[in-house]
């Protein structure tokens, strides 16, 4: 039974992961706006991404431990490119892409950076949530942020014992998005 569970958890979370930006990156090209995600959220995310699939090949962990850190950083990179195409900015783009690709091939020159980046990953990680939630609350509007995708991120949290911290920031940023919301439709 507790196999049964686990792989449970595993495949389903996968399957969640699969599919976990793709709501967000509807909303975005559906609205053709970026408006209410926030950028450094965005990037510290991808940072975070990046350094848990670097650390998992680096110590040739099986890949079905970690098979969808590369599913979740193709779909943020294609909300990246989103974001800046609906800003207007494509081309600003690059620089970040650039510091990822490069990350990838320094983070493992030497083991001590490798590891530290990895115990520095769910810093990170919360990190992007308190930006998300810092931009929310600043511009007070939701707008193409897609409150499924932030649930089901809330999902793959809450099966990942580790990501406990994630769930409850997810949940929170969740909670904002919907509230904004609300609020610009009782504006209008």
């Amino acid at each position: 039974m507790r196999e049964q569970l686990l792989l449970f958890c595993n495949w389903s979370t996968l399957g969640v992961c699969a599919a976990l930006k793709l709501p967000q990156i509807s909303a975005v090209l559906a609205a053709r706006s970026a408006r209410g995600i926030s950028l450094a959220s965005l990037l510290l995310e991808l940072a975070g991404f990046l350094v848990f699939l670097r650390y998992q090949c680096y110590y040739e962990y099986p890949l079905l431990t970690y098979l969808e850190y590369p599913i979740l950083i193709v779909q943020d990179v294609l909300l990246l490119l989103c974001v800046f195409h609906f800003n207007g900015n494509v081309r600003g783009a690059v620089p970040y892409l650039g510091a990822f690709v490069a990350s990838w091939f320094v983070l493992p020159l030497q083991k001590w950076t490798i590891d530290l980046a990895m115990n520095l990953s769910t810093f990170i990680s919360a990190a992007s949530k308190f930006a998300q939630l810092q931009y929310l609350w600043k511009t007070g509007d939701s707008g193409a942020v897609s409150a499924l995708t932030w649930s089901l991120a809330s999902y793959t949290c809450a099966i990942l014992v580790r990501f406990v911290i994630m769930l409850a920031l997810n949940l929170w940023v969740t909670a904002t998005v919907l509230r904004y919301r609300t609020a610009a439709v009782k504006a209008e």
